[in-house]
């Protein structure tokens, strides 16, 4: 579960660097929220139609390598963001991270299922997210004073070296296809 934990904080903190500021982003880059909603609805569909393959793929072939996969995917995606030129390619970018979000959700779902006794999963959970939370709202403060400091561009790319560096804490994860 060490592992587990390790390399989700990592990815949330990535996570909670960019999602709260990527309306912003959005609105910087000259589109409406009528595009950054229909942006949103490509990941949240996206992500809908990948999670049925994700749950056989990560029973199959075990989680904590679509947990990595996933999190270099969101890297490469969100490393693009800062140079998108148009909606277009946002909404591209956006059906990645949601193929990528399916199978990171589904993994960390099944890896703590695996890992926890059923006696004490609801403790253990409950455990998990605390810290993940923590890390996550840690995250945001943090990257409000970046972007204070610096510019919105820096948190993607700062973001998505998290994602890698995540991904690489992901296979030090045993689970049982490993």
């Amino acid at each position: 579960m060490r592992w587990l934990l390790i390399s989700q904080n990592i990815i949330l903190f990535a996570s909670g660097m960019v999602f709260p500021y990527y309306v912003i982003f959005i609105k910087e880059s000259g589109a409406n929220y009528v595009s950054f909603g229909f942006a949103y609805a490509l990941f949240a569909i996206s992500s809908a139609l990948a999670h049925y393959g994700a749950g056989k793929l990560t029973d199959r072939y075990g989680r904590s390598i679509f947990l990595a996969l996933s999190s270099w995917g969101m890297a490469f995606s969100l490393v693009f963001f800062p140079s998108v030129t148009s909606m277009y390619q946002v909404f591209v970018l956006q059906i990645i991270m949601g193929v990528c979000n399916a199978f990171q959700k589904t993994s960390e779902k099944a890896l703590i299922a695996d890992m926890t006794i059923p006696e004490e999963r609801g403790r253990q959970i409950g455990s998990y997210h605390t810290w993940t939370s923590i890390i996550s709202a840690l995250a945001v403060i943090g990257a409000g004073y970046t972007i204070d400091i610096l510019s919105l561009d820096v948190i993607f790319y700062a973001a998505s070296l998290f994602m890698f560096i995540g991904g690489f804490a992901s296979l030090k994860i045993k689970d049982k296809k490993s």
